[in-house]
């Protein structure tokens, strides 16, 4: 069979087959453009086919791949981390709106998985330290591997759950994508969600949980102005822009995602 006839077959999206056909093949989704032609060894059809059978059974591409791409950088992904997804790029797009490019600054990413947030904004600006936490050794494993891989010795990754063992280290800017969605949410039944880590994904308080507890700690870590961003459900904006002004944080912004859904809010802390 071919490249072009086994991708129509696939019962795949274009791009899915696409991407696991070039990660079966080790080449890029532009050879397969111009190789349609081109026979498949059996190895290379039952290996696609396997891999392809698992996306049909709702298992995200970059488990099967072990590849995701964020904010431009190629990060290694298991499942003992979240998929990073192109939403999670605005809490980004806001935290480097805030760090300056020409100063030594210092920012906390709670809850890293993979690393995705603290390596993008590390890459971006080389000037800031960057610590990662997460109370998960898997996932940690992960982000460490990432940051050694992308050469980015200004990352550092240290297991915590939350603030916890921070001491009395503080941040010019806390980032957080905590776990927001409500148990029982229907959405944590599709798209791949239910391959994902729920202790990832799921907190208490209809979601809220962690939010409010990473809210309501932050000045205490934060440095005279310190800002916090942080991400949020699609129907969570309000609640998250009364927690803020309830902790004390003044100027606060709301960024919509590529969908137009409010995704992200922040604020900059109260100066006494």
């Amino acid at each position: 069979m071919t490249v072009g006839q086994t991708l129509a077959l696939s019962g795949l999206v274009p791009l899915d087959a696409q991407v696991l056909l070039a990660y079966v093949l080790e080449r890029d989704r532009a050879w397969l453009i111009t190789h349609r032609d081109d026979a498949l060894t059996r190895e290379e059809a039952n290996d696609f086919a396997a891999l392809a059978r698992r996306r049909r059974e709702g298992e995200p591409v970059a488990y099967l791949t072990g590849r995701r791409e964020f904010f431009g950088l190629s990060l290694s992904i298991t499942p003992a981390v979240l998929v990073p997804r192109p939403e999670t790029e605005t809490l980004v797009e806001l935290a480097l709106e805030w760090l300056p490019a020409d100063r030594d600054v210092r920012v906390l990413d709670l809850g890293t998985g993979s690393g995705a947030i603290a390596l993008a904004i590390a890459h971006e600006r080389r000037r800031a330290r960057v610590l990662a936490t997460d109370a998960s050794a898997e996932a940690l494993a992960v982000a460490r591997d990432n940051a050694q891989r992308l050469s980015l010795p200004n990352v550092e990754v240290v297991q915590a759950n939350w603030y916890d063992d921070l001491g009395a280290r503080t941040f010019e800017l806390i980032v957080s994508n905590p776990p927001y969605v409500a148990s029982g949410d229907p959405h944590l039944r599709c798209d791949g969600l239910q391959f994902e880590p729920s202790q990832a994904l799921v907190a208490d308080e209809g979601g809220l949980a962690a939010l409010r507890a990473i809210i309501g700690d932050a000045p205490r870590h934060l440095s005279t102005g310190g800002r916090i961003a942080v991400e949020h459900g699609f129907d969570q904006s309000s609640a998250v822009q009364a927690m803020l002004r309830e902790a004390g944080f003044v100027e606060v912004v709301v960024r919509r995602d590529l969908a137009g859904i409010p995704r992200v809010a922040g604020g900059a802390l109260a100066v006494n």
